[in-house]
């Protein structure tokens, strides 16, 4: 099994595994209200819970791929993380993404997603990408609509309702790629 540690590149992002030298963007990413508020997940308290989760990260040993760290360019600033995540429990591949606050509205998650997707269709050879996402997260629900996703679904997932939206290779058009 090939492992794909650094992924794609865009016009603005460098997306790559994140090391337990990113645990400081990745304990304010967990921490913050608003990032956490549609995942479900329990803040962090602590670095070393950062760095712990981090080192445990399994999917890039386990399937080959994951969620990757996403680096501007410009700056070097990690800024949060995109990725397919395999969820085992439901026999598919799923977009996710979290960028820190100072970072939202300025397109880079779409960038960021229509990357993911290019790389999991081109790279990974996969059929279907979904995308899983609360249904009062409208701006999530926006990238999402951006990248080519249509709902396809409402699931219970992890305790929680959640809409299901999902592109096929067959019908995901580059069109307004961002990035490139």
């Amino acid at each position: 099994m090939k492992t794909y540690r650094q992924g794609p590149e865009t016009k603005r992002l460098l997306l790559r595994a994140m090391t337990v030298d990113d645990a400081d963007v990745f304990l304010a990413l967990r921490s913050h209200p608003q990032v956490i508020r549609y995942t479900g997940d329990e803040p962090f308290h602590s670095i070393e819970e950062a760095r712990t989760a981090i080192a445990q990260y399994p999917d890039f040993d386990k399937v080959g791929f994951g969620r990757w760290c996403c680096v501007l360019k410009e700056s070097r600033a990690v800024i949060g993380f995109c990725g397919l995540k395999y969820l085992p429990e439901l026999d598919a591949v799923d977009l996710g993404y979290r960028l820190l606050p100072e970072y939202w509205g300025q397109g880079l998650a779409t960038e960021a997603s229509q990357a993911c997707i290019a790389f999991g269709f081109d790279v990974l050879g996969l059929d279907r990408i979904i995308g899983l996402v609360i249904p009062q997260n409208a701006a999530s629900i926006r990238v999402l609509e951006k990248v080519g996703m249509k709902l396809d679904g409402e699931i219970e997932y992890e305790g929680q309702a959640a809409l299901r939206y999902s592109v096929r290779r067959a019908v995901w058009t580059r069109a307004g790629e961002a990035g490139g």
